[in-house]
């Protein structure tokens, strides 16, 4: 059995399959079974369409001799492309060691795991992270009528984060667990640069909004706050990621709800705006996510760096 790691900016996620061993299916033939967005056109590896990037998860010994093999076309293709070099070739050919860049219409999967990364068709729009049912048809809550009210209450928002991040990577810190407060300091980071963003727009705003107890922000906490738990000395990374996570997606929804439901097209702008924003950063944890629990499932297999 090998697992085939996708991974894409076309994608809210990484994704891993698994390829039976023995089939002599290509990167590309597993991608289309499972709906993974690689782009392709001719398959026969003389347009270059589906080049990926492959890495190995294990050191290149026995296990990376299995896909090594290149055809014709594809060294062809990928020395147009710039994709190879002769020392890559040689290496190949000669001791075995797999090339960084492949076809996925010409690689074959092996009995090995591998990561594979692409870029997508940039033609397509890039998928949008999951929102929850609720969120969907939710029509109430926090209307904004003005850009400064906006501004206000994402001030507010980042703030809480940022704040509540940083306590949490502290308290994380104060009990041992170094490698889950280093992932709450890079998580409240991110909702400094929020925040600063926000602040730079609202510069001339009084921006101490009064938030109502109702559906959106329950008990006047805002959405990025009220989903993490306290720091815990037996917390995972995993545990850590999925907590973070839960206040990522509402923060995001929020955003979203916010720009569905103004009638003002400034603020319905804005508000897309901070929903890219918090979408780069789901985008960041579901991969993580999806790594930390391949690996977890896979311990023989190094870290990636």
């Amino acid at each position: 059995m090998a697992n085939v790691t996708f991974s894409s900016p076309s994608m809210a996620r990484d994704v891993t399959v698994y390829a039976v061993a023995g089939d002599r299916g290509t990167i590309l033939a597993l991608a289309k079974e499972h709906k993974i967005p690689i782009p392709f056109d001719c398959q026969d590896g003389n347009c270059g369409s589906c080049v990926v990037e492959v890495q190995h998860l294990y050191a290149p010994t026995k296990y990376s001799k299995y896909g090594i093999a290149l055809t014709e076309e594809e060294k062809e293709t990928l020395k147009q492309l710039g994709k190879i070099t002769k020392e890559e070739i040689y290496e190949a050919e000669v001791n075995d060691m797999p090339p960084r860049h492949r076809l996925a219409c010409q690689c074959f999967v092996r009995n090995e795991d591998i990561m594979v990364r692409f870029v997508g068709d940039e033609t397509l729009p890039a998928k949008a992270p999951h929102v929850t049912p609720a969120a969907k048809i939710f029509k109430g809550g926090i209307k904004a009528a003005s850009v400064d009210e906006f501004l206000g209450y994402a001030v507010k928002i980042e703030e809480d984060a940022a704040a509540h991040f940083y306590d949490l990577a502290e308290g994380m810190k104060a009990c041992g667990n170094a490698e889950v407060a280093k992932l709450f300091y890079q998580l409240a980071g991110f909702s400094r640069q929020h925040l600063k963003e926000a602040r730079e727009r609202a510069s001339a705003l009084d921006v101490e909004a009064v938030l109502p107890p109702d559906y959106v922000w329950p008990d006047q906490a805002t959405p990025e706050r009220t989903s993490l738990m306290a720091a815990d000395p037996a917390l995972s990374r995993l545990d850590a990621l999925k907590a973070a996570i839960l206040g990522e997606r509402r923060g995001y929804e929020f955003y979203v709800a916010m720009g569905a439901t103004s009638g003002n097209p400034e603020v319905t702008a804005l508000a897309k705006e901070f929903a890219r924003e918090e979408a780069e950063h789901l985008k960041i944890l579901e991969a993580s996510i999806t790594r930390e629990e391949w690996l977890l499932a896979n311990p023989e297999v190094p870290a990636l760096d």
